[in-house]
């Protein structure tokens, strides 16, 4: 293949780039890329196993939880779906499409201010993911969803 570092004046040029004095070596300005590669393997073989994981369907039930009851010191905006697909934002039914407008009106924060979203379990899970989605592309930044808390038994 090539030539090695320490063949004398095979080849001419063997001295070339060394100093002269004391026989030190050069800096080699090559880039190593074997730990490159092998932590690009690494890397590769654990998206590689851990891919599938991420795109199992489990079957859950969301409107049960285990989760802590939120500290709030501000009162939040409440947005409920109901089992019929009725909007409501705290008390007053509105329609679907109005919710941004309605949400912007009475923002006091602006788009900073927290939202939950409520829907019922058996309400259908397009409504509840329609009324988020239009709220996340209006620009609101803070909104949860809001679950019952599982009693013990």
């Amino acid at each position: 293949m090539g030539m090695s570092a320490g063949a004398g004046g095979a080849g001419g040029g063997g001295r070339r780039g060394r100093r002269s004095r004391g026989g030190k070596r050069g800096l080699v300005s090559e880039i190593n890329v074997t730990p490159l590669v092998d932590v690009m393997l690494v890397l590769l073989i654990i998206f590689m196993v851990a891919a599938p994981m991420l795109t199992v369907g489990v079957p859950i039930d969301l409107p049960q939880t285990k989760a802590s009851p939120m500290n709030s010191d501000t009162q939040p905006i409440t947005i409920s779906v109901n089992k019929e697909g009725d909007v409501y934002i705290q008390d007053q039914k509105i329609d679907v499409n109005d919710v941004v407008d309605k949400l912007k009106a009475i923002a006091t924060t602006g788009y900073n201010e927290r939202i939950y979203v409520r829907g019922d379990t058996t309400a259908a899970y397009g409504t509840v993911m329609k009324v988020m989605a239009q709220i996340s592309t209006a620009g609101f930044k803070n909104i949860g969803l809001v679950t019952q808390q599982e009693q013990d038994k």
